[in-house]
């Protein structure tokens, strides 16, 4: 398993716009291609204006594969022209569960 945590730091006063589209159309797009959402959450306390999600994928072939289909979306094209301004930063962070990490998530 590998999981693919995303942390998007956004510009002040774009996040809501950002979470309002993404509900309607980006995540519903992102689950279709992507599959497993572990978490969609924005930050409360330390850095504000964040939206933290994680995605679990088989192994690194699986995540590349689907990534590839949903870049090749024309949908996806139009809502990253849309949201990828709001965007002030970006990070991304490839993890690979220990054999004991708990996937109550998984289920």
């Amino acid at each position: 398993m590998l999981i693919d945590l995303r942390i998007y730091t956004f510009h002040p006063g774009k996040l809501g716009e950002f979470l309002k589209l993404s509900e309607a159309e980006i995540l519903p797009l992102q689950t279709k291609h992507c599959g497993t959402c572990i978490f969609y959450s924005t930050s409360e306390t330390g850095v504000l204006n964040q939206l933290i999600q994680a995605w679990a994928y088989e192994d690194a072939a699986d995540r590349d594969r689907r990534r590839a289909a949903l870049w090749a979306d024309p949908e996806w094209q139009r809502l990253g022209a849309i949201a990828l301004p709001w965007i002030a930063h970006q990070e991304n962070r490839l993890l690979k569960p220990t054999a004991f990490s708990p996937r109550a998530w998984a289920r």
